[in-house]
């Protein structure tokens, strides 16, 4: 199946009486965690480990200020009435925190969580194990769950609201109904095309929430975090340079960080500032405004070749050789979010903000 795991609840005492009640240390966390997993097991792994940047609580998420504080108002009421979470769903672009959240809702909640992923789900016979594992309270997160068919969405409807299921058996007129009842649960999906999901599947969810972009200084403050978390050292001006060309995006900002740890441990002993910063996003191409090659290379060909546009996106691809599909759904969105592009009836038309960008003279016509 695609993308499916099963983490177990991130309890110290719990973890480490399971592993060694010998190997912990003061704050229950063992120097060797990760080597000391039992066969079968997830291997229990310090957050900071092995560039672990992913958050584990609440209180270490950096930007979403306000969902955070209205998913704790309900994570507080569930915990008060001893009942699990409504279901949520999370949209908005990728990279922006939505499986975060899902890591880190079961950490608040202290209960397990399930993964799976919606192009998986081809029958209901790859949800039901997902469904009848369930235990009281836990949490089923399904990415990309626009993605999910029809058949097994409607396997959705009465486990989420009723917590039940309605098994077939057999075929015809000796086909029986097996009524299975399922622990109370939460269900998180995420998706970054809400427009994509039923009416009826839409509507389930108690709770929904947009993650939007973040700003610099979000970016920056994680950035210093994930630093830390890494062992090495940034500075202001190193963390805001990473910021700026991360496109508002904590994922690209964190493979930003990881690529100057790269290259200054190659290049420069390890050693962080602003030239070697520079130098080393320069290297894979990322100017100021977050633009990579083909983004340039867009831009470029709409005014060197098109004058600046009109001009329709499949007469640009052919030009630049590159599908329909890759520049409307992975170049042009960041593009028209930076007002460096225009989309008309006519077709694409460069903005003056990217002939500025770009360095060049505004054509005459």
């Amino acid at each position: 199946m695609a993308r499916e795991a099963i983490y177990q609840q991130s309890d110290p005492e719990r973890k480490s009486g399971e592993q060694s009640s010998s190997a912990a240390g003061a704050d229950g966390a063992s120097p060797h965690d990760g080597a000391d997993s039992v066969e079968g097991q997830v291997p229990k792994t310090r957050p900071d480990a092995d560039g672990k940047l992913r958050p584990r609580r609440m209180d270490e998420m950096v930007g979403q200020r306000d969902v955070i504080e209205r998913l704790k108002i309900a994570i507080d009421a569930a915990t008060a009435r001893s009942e699990p979470l409504g279901h949520i769903l999370f949209d908005g672009p990728p990279g922006l925190g939505k499986t975060t959240f899902a890591t880190v809702i079961p950490n608040e909640m202290n209960t397990s969580v399930q993964m799976a992923n919606g192009a998986g789900l081809r029958a209901p016979k790859d949800l039901l194990p997902y469904l009848t594992n369930v235990s009281e309270g836990s949490v089923l997160f399904i990415d990309e769950i626009h993605r999910v068919p029809k058949a097994v969405e409607e396997y959705l409807y009465t486990a989420m609201e009723d917590f039940r299921i309605d098994v077939v058996l057999g075929d015809g007129v000796n086909a029986r109904t097996l009524n299975l009842e399922l622990k109370p649960f939460t269900l998180i999906g995420a998706t970054t095309r809400a427009g994509m999901l039923s009416a009826p599947l839409r509507d389930r969810f108690q709770i929904r929430e947009h993650l939007g972009w973040y700003t610099r200084a979000e970016l920056a403050e994680i950035v210093h975090r994930n630093a830390k978390k890494l062992s090495v050292v940034v500075d202001d001006g190193t963390a805001d340079m990473i910021a700026d060309r991360s496109r508002s995006t904590p994922r690209l900002a964190n493979n930003r960080l990881l690529w100057v740890r790269d290259y200054a441990q190659s290049k420069a002993d390890g050693k962080f500032d602003r030239e070697i910063t520079r130098a080393a996003l320069d290297m894979i191409g990322i100017d100021e405004l977050g633009l990579d090659k083909q983004d340039r290379n867009y831009l470029d060909t709409l005014m060197r070749v098109f004058l600046g546009g009109p001009a329709g996106l499949d007469a640009i691809a052919h030009t630049m050789n590159v599908s329909s599909d890759t520049l409307e759904d992975e170049v042009e969105p960041f593009l028209l979010r930076s007002e460096l592009l225009v989309r008309t009836r006519r077709g694409r038309l460069a903005t003056p903000k990217s002939y500025e960008h770009m360095k060049r003279p505004m054509p005459d016509i």
